[in-house]
């Protein structure tokens, strides 16, 4: 039987859409294997949010080819797309695909096998208007799944990639939505999760339908019990999209409101379009509906010209808003964006710094949220299975706090009533308190 391996690197949206050409694979005749093993094609699905992630990309693509010689390295997504040419010419690459017609990839991979030739798919963006359709019927080795409903972003932020990888916003049919929903919850899922590029953009190109449209056709499919959204950006956050989110118990009450920066001279550099006020705000009305729940985001420490002020004002203000979590990136230049090109790009040392000092806060705003629990139930929606000197579960709450129990029965794939019983560095341990 013919074998391929995917390597995917980046966001959930890559995950998903790993997931989606591994069954295009398996639909013709594949057997996935492990990126350990020798396979006959390699896919690296990319990454080009950072240096990083192009780094690894090239270093995946090299270790494919020492494995098996004669195997066809196929590279896609969005380093491939913003630099086609200089993955093209990578050694041992033999087909590349951007962010577009990753359908095609089985064919385009058995044509090069069969004519011992190289091809680059990579299609430019411009003007692109329909969604591409990549189906998952079968979500595997998850009890959570992502639903992909939206694709590029027209935001321009100064410091990303992004729209020039992914390109124009661009929506899902919404009854293609609800065919998934229905797929997965027939499959027994418990929790869905509405992904995408920018996910609070759904529809508006059209203009047709909106992100609340969505939620509210989900809630009504007979299975799903938990709807969680991905990062939004925070001016989505309205009175109204409030009032109409907590009628809908399916709704997680967590919402991943991305930041990037507490000082306004920051956000204004980035093309960020809300102030710390308008933010500020934004959180009091979350939490005017739903007082409970998780606020989490991403902080970039480092950018172009950023001061000791600059940043001390954003550590301040994150500690104001007191969120359940961060997520803290270094400020990475990205050729081809306007950040790239500013003054008084920041040395490393001082990004790390003050990295670290933003994730030790992090860590103790998580555990001041988590400890607030302790003593009360809430339901936990338990994923992996852990085994050691004593087996236990670990799950979510719906305002996703990590909770551990030690457990004897497999309750994988579960929602359970657990009381919170004490905290246990960032996460909860818990009880059964009935089941």
């Amino acid at each position: 039987m013919k074998t391929v391996a995917f390597y995917t690197l980046g966001c959930k949206v890559n995950q998903y859409e790993t997931e989606a050409m591994e069954e295009l694979f398996e639909t013709n005749g594949y057997k996935i294997v492990s990126t350990d093993e020798v396979a006959d094609v390699y896919v690296i699905n990319t990454c080009t949010v950072t240096n990083l992630g192009d780094r690894k990309s090239r270093q995946v693509i090299r270790r494919a080819k020492r494995l098996n010689e004669g195997s066809t390295i196929a590279v896609v997504g969005c380093y491939s797309q913003v630099a086609p040419e200089e993955v093209f010419s990578i050694e041992g690459v033999d087909v590349v695909i951007g962010t577009t017609d990753r359908n095609r990839i089985v064919e385009l991979c058995e044509e090069v096998k069969e004519n011992r030739s190289r091809i680059n798919a990579v299609r430019d963006l411009k003007g692109i208007k329909d969604f591409e359709e990549l189906n998952i019927d079968e979500i595997k080795s998850r009890t959570r799944a992502y639903i992909k409903i939206q694709e590029g972003c027209n935001q321009f932020c100064t410091y990303c990639i992004i729209p020039y990888a992914r390109g124009p916003i661009r929506s899902r049919n919404l009854e293609s939505i609800i065919d998934e929903s229905n797929r997965l919850a027939k499959a027994g899922f418990k929790e869905i999760i509405l992904t995408g590029i920018h996910v609070a953009s759904y529809g508006k190109e059209k203009g047709e339908t909106n992100l609340l449209d969505v939620i509210k056709e989900v809630s009504k499919v007979e299975g799903i019990q938990r709807i969680r959204l991905s990062s939004i950006e925070p001016t989505l956050i309205t009175e109204e999209f409030m009032k109409s989110i907590v009628q809908l118990p399916k709704v997680c009450d967590h919402f991943h409101l991305s930041l990037q920066s507490g000082s306004d001279s920051i956000l204004k550099k980035m093309n960020r379009k809300y102030t710390t006020s308008q933010y500020r705000k934004i959180v009091d009305i979350i939490r005017k509906y739903m007082p409970d729940a998780g606020i989490t985001t991403d902080i970039i420490v480092g950018f172009p010209g950023e001061t000791e002020e600059e940043f001390n004002e954003t550590y301040n203000f994150v500690k104001e808003i007191g969120f359940s979590r961060i997520h803290v990136f270094k400020y990475s230049p990205r050729k081809g964006t306007p950040a790239s090109k500013f003054n008084n790009q920041i040395n490393g040392n001082i990004k790390h710094e003050r990295s670290e000092k933003l994730i030790e806060l992090g860590n103790s705003l998580t555990r001041e949220f988590n400890r607030k629990f302790i003593g009360e139930t809430l339901e936990v929606l338990f994923e992996e299975e852990h085994e050691g000197d004593s087996s236990f579960v670990e799950g979510y709450t719906t305002n996703y706090i990590r909770v551990l129990l030690k457990h004897d029965i497999s309750i994988k794939g579960k929602i359970v009533p657990i009381k919170m019983i004490e905290l246990y560095n960032e996460k909860l341990i818990g009880e059964i308190k009935e089941f």
